[in-house]
């Protein structure tokens, strides 16, 4: 039988994932285009990255075995922090700086919703 933290991780795994809706190339296409105002010389240019989007990244690369309790902890902010910026109310697409702060955190909320099969 699972132990109660194996069932937190299914939870967060399934809700980071559904809330999550772009591809990691996508959000790192998305990110480096944000960050591309600063020095894109740089020769790190991950570092030009919002933290949080960076770790969403590392997240979107690894599978639920690999997890740390770091990357538990970013599914769960970000989780938490779009269901808190869609809570805001309707959404509208000229809202520019509300979808680029989900953008960044790998949501487009105007994306239509996955199917689930």
């Amino acid at each position: 039988m699972a132990d109660g933290s194996d069932l937190i991780l299914d939870l967060v795994w399934q809700e980071f994932h559904e809330i999550v809706n772009m591809t990691s190339e996508e959000l790192r296409a998305f990110l480096l285009a944000s960050g591309s105002e600063e020095d894109l010389s740089s020769p790190d240019l991950d570092l030009l990255m919002p933290e949080l989007g960076r770790q969403v990244l590392q997240v979107l690369g690894k599978s639920k075995t690999d997890l740390t309790s770091d990357d538990i902890e970013t599914m769960q902010r970000v989780v938490d922090r779009v269901e808190d910026t869609l809570a805001e109310g309707s959404f509208d697409a000229e809202d520019d700086d509300r979808r680029r702060a989900l953008l960044e955190v790998g949501h487009d909320p105007l994306r239509p919703p996955r199917t689930r099969g």
